[in-house]
């Protein structure tokens, strides 16, 4: 149940997720996941075993949403090494958890913000194409293999 003063928030986020294009819905997962996983790692920190359950657990929870959206048609080579990023980090979170290690936490946030920074350069690289009516499919090939970043997603995005 909202409150009144979540309420505009909540809607704001929902209009915000029901009108976002595929790149934008990617950006705001990995956003969820920095944002609980330092909640987590805070918890952790703290010894507030509550609030480090709730914050890791919901990283891990979006990590399987990044892990369950990755489309291996366009690049299986690619798809499965992010698949495999996100599975170690899903990994290092639940041993995180366990050990109440939070440097192992902290590690995984710093992957998380990488593959972000990455993410939002292929999203800027994208929309340039797209002003110039390339292929945003031929584009995001082209970026993971200059090796600009490593975390590339290889998700469907659509012209």
């Amino acid at each position: 149940m909202s409150t009144p003063n979540t309420a505009p928030a909540n809607a704001y986020l929902r209009t915000k997720v029901l009108t976002a294009n595929p790149e934008e819905l990617r950006l705001m997962l990995l956003d969820g996941a920095i944002k609980f996983a330092k909640q987590g790692t805070q918890g952790l920190q703290e010894k507030d075993y509550e609030a480090s359950y709730n914050g890791l657990s919901q990283c891990r929870n979006i990590l399987l949403e990044l892990i369950n959206t990755i489309k291996p048609e366009f690049d299986p080579e690619l798809a499965e090494r992010v698949r495999s990023l996100y599975t170690f980090m899903f990994q290092e979170l639940v041993e995180a958890s366990f050990s109440r290690n939070a440097k192992k936490a902290n590690q995984v946030i710093e992957l998380l913000e990488y593959e972000r920074e990455t993410w939002v350069l292929l999203m800027e690289n994208i929309a340039k194409g797209r002003a110039e009516g390339e292929d945003p499919v031929v584009q995001a090939r082209n970026f993971s293999s200059t090796g600009e970043g490593t975390a590339i997603n290889s998700v469907q995005i659509e012209a």
